[in-house]
């Protein structure tokens, strides 16, 4: 079983350089396989859309919490890190550009020697989506033409696609990711369609806010969606979101997670330190794989 650990938005200054390089650096020295980053291009304060993975249909991502650009802050990471993967949990795609940022995605995992993983959603801000100039209702038939697109412009040395959305013919785009294939995407969400993108297409699975009962219908969505579309689903990585408390990764690796990432308790690097050596010692050392 692999580990991550989320940035800690709220508790530090992430947007801090020193700051940010400490982290990964103290991330990587206490056994941590990745670092896992969120995305929201601007924070609507009067929003109406319901935030999904809370009962009250709020984010705890309010207004006040800074949250610089994920993949300027991973390169950042990456350049005080020697092999600490580097990942967005998650990046809305269907607000980005996809030949701009597959080009970004490519040139990271170039620089960083092939740690970027791109985990990815459809977003669920509608006010967001409409201040970046995008369409908040077919963000779902986007999302799979910029993971066709990207994949396209990382596969080949002239490269086309033709779709609904993005069209682009016998262009060149490099550098090319340094893994094979191109940068590993996994599908970020909690509901069934979320479970079948990532049967169908994705790398991994980011199942949010869902454990217990509901992780396992996720999994079996995902499972016979892979299937029939003859994809073997034991090559599909799942992530999922856990605690410090070893007992909860014992119990992710029980039902096949290959990955647990966690939200450090406090933002000051050197309280961090020790509960980190304790987590290494405790559950990483004797889960990780």
């Amino acid at each position: 079983m692999k580990f991550g650990i989320m940035a800690p938005y709220m508790m530090a200054p992430v947007e801090d350089g020193a700051y940010a390089a400490s982290f990964g650096q103290l991330a990587e020295e206490t056994g941590f396989e990745s670092v896992w980053v969120v995305d929201h291009v601007v924070m609507c304060p009067d929003y109406g859309s319901r935030y999904p993975y809370d009962p009250s249909g709020r984010s705890p991502f309010h207004e006040d919490v800074v949250q610089p650009d994920p993949l300027i802050w991973l390169a950042y990471v990456a350049a005080a890190t020697r092999k600490l993967r580097l990942a967005t949990g998650i990046l809305i795609l269907p607000q980005r550009n996809p030949v701009v940022l597959a080009k970004m995605l490519a040139s990271l995992d170039r620089l960083s020697g092939g740690r970027m993983l791109l985990g990815v959603g459809v977003g669920w801000v509608r006010e967001e989506a409409e201040a970046v100039g995008t369409r908040f209702e077919d963000r779902g038939r986007r999302t799979d033409e910029y993971i066709e697109a990207m994949r396209a412009l990382w596969r080949s040395p002239h490269s086309s696609f033709a779709g609904e959305t993005v069209r682009f013919e016998g262009v060149v785009s490099r550098p090319k990711p340094v893994q094979p294939g191109g940068v590993p995407i996994h599908i970020g969400g909690h509901s069934p369609a979320a479970a079948r993108r990532a049967g169908r297409i994705g790398d991994g699975f980011y199942p949010l806010g869902v454990g217990g009962e509901e992780l396992s219908r996720l999994l079996k969505v995902l499972a016979e969606t892979a299937r029939e579309h003859g994809r073997d689903p034991g090559a599909i990585e799942i992530t999922c979101v856990g605690t410090l408390e070893p007992e909860v990764a014992r119990g992710y690796q029980r039902v096949g997670v290959d990955r647990m990432t966690i939200s450090p308790p406090t933002g000051d690097l050197a309280e961090l330190r020790p509960i980190l050596e304790r987590f290494r010692r405790e559950v990483i050392e004797p889960l990780s794989t």
